[in-house]
């Protein structure tokens, strides 16, 4: 992981494609290497998917505004953008399973392989799973990668991706079993549910109206928010406003925008729309927002 050289609004750390010489887009990362970075940025992003597994200490562990306590035996996933932040005194030690989506694209024919792992799935129930009823296998598993990885040749990419694969079916596994509900979230997805999302994701800073996200996706706005609503229990143009109120709020409490710069970042057409976009969501203005996030 490095630095990134751009300026996003947090710290965002890369992946170092040429740690071993050769481009590899996957690595296994002691979390005692990473705590001297977490040091300088406490609050940060990732431009990767990273699977933390935790082998001994307890502490907290924040993906985006949800915050867990964990033990030993649990695994924590973030993806890209995911805003993150951690225990490094109490979480004594443990593995990142780190990896860019490329890696598996470049060889795997479906492209939203990633996004339909309930883990990843942008609307998944939690971010963390306790895998002490198979810790032998994961564990054994991490071995092997490690050990690819140590003696790595570019040859030895499909070995890598094989061993992934069987890593993250494992854990979707074991994630479903753990949180029904998710499998039930993925049967009621379709093709134009994860590619909503994922534009939404993207656009969302730009395009805040239903009829973007139908035209991209070459259907009506009307069939967009049937099909919304009976997976999400939302609308559409509902979920674009709490995905762009997500941002905002991201902007207030990390970065020192003023309003009406966040109202430009945001294409709104105005500071006094953003206020009053802002307000009619939380019952707050961002200012009073803002001063609280920095008391907390």
């Amino acid at each position: 992981m490095k630095l990134s050289t751009m300026k996003p609004a947090l710290p965002q750390y890369d992946f170092f494609r040429t740690k071993y010489g050769e481009e590899l887009l996957i690595d296994l990362i002691d979390l005692n290497d990473i705590k001297k970075y977490i040091e300088i940025h406490p609050v940060h992003t990732l431009s990767y998917f990273d699977i933390t597994f935790i082998e001994e200490g307890r502490g907290f562990f924040s993906v985006n505004d949800k915050h867990y306590t964990v033990i030993e035996g649990d695994v924590i996933f973030s993806m890209p953008g995911e805003i993150r932040s951690w225990d490094k005194n109490q979480i004594q030690k443990g593995y990142a399973l780190i990896f860019e989506e490329e890696f598996l694209l470049s060889f795997f024919n479906d492209p939203l392989f990633l996004q339909h792992l309930s883990y990843f799935y942008p609307q998944r129930t939690s971010a963390r799973l306790n895998i002490s009823g198979m810790q032998p296998r994961i564990t054994n598993l991490i071995q092997q990668i490690s050990a690819e990885i140590g003696h790595y040749h570019p040859n030895d990419k499909h070995l890598l991706r094989a061993l992934l694969y069987e890593m993250l079916i494992l854990l979707d596994r074991e994630y479903t079993m753990q949180y029904p509900l998710a499998k039930d979230i993925h049967v009621a997805g379709s093709r134009y549910i994860d590619s909503f999302i994922a534009l939404v994701k993207a656009d969302c800073k730009t395009f805040h109206d239903t009829t973007y996200y139908a035209g991209q996706l070459c259907i009506t706005p009307n069939y967009l928010n049937g099909i919304i609503k009976k997976s999400m229990g939302i609308n559409a143009k509902s979920y674009i406003q709490n995905q762009l109120l997500l941002e905002a709020k991201k902007l207030l409490t990390y970065t020192n925008h003023s309003i009406d710069e966040i109202a430009e970042i945001l294409y709104f057409e105005s500071s006094s729309y953003f206020i009053r976009f802002f307000r009619n969501h939380t019952n707050s203005t961002p200012l009073i927002y803002r001063n609280a996030a920095k008391q907390r």
